[in-house]
């Protein structure tokens, strides 16, 4: 499913990402394409545990206590550089306070 962001830039000139993309990462689809997505997902991941982390005053090391981790795996995790299995994302978010929802779409 080919997803296109179109977006207005303070000098007025609209942009469609999805071009940008596909001319930078090439077309959806492509293994030059998917890598670049999952380090974006990577990146963004870690970005909301960064962030909620902060938001439970909670620090690196005892988030690491907490999810029977390091300090510097949380610290890689939050800058992207690795992804965290399922179970220490579940331990963590749980530390956290958060929850993921799983969904079933209908159709």
């Amino acid at each position: 499913m080919k997803r296109t962001i179109i977006t207005n830039t303070r000098d007025n000139k609209i942009n469609n990402y999805s071009e940008i993309l596909d001319k930078k990462y090439g077309a959806e689809g492509t293994v030059e394409r998917n890598a670049f997505e999952q380090e974006a997902y990577d990146f963004y991941t870690g970005m909301i545990l960064h962030q909620a982390r902060k938001e439970a005053k909670v620090t690196q090391e005892e988030l690491a206590k907490r999810t029977g981790t390091t300090k510097s795996y949380i610290s890689r995790i939050e800058n992207g550089s690795i992804i965290p299995s399922v179970g220490v994302f579940y331990r963590m978010i749980s530390t956290l306070g958060m929850k993921i929802e799983i969904v079933k779409t209908i159709g």
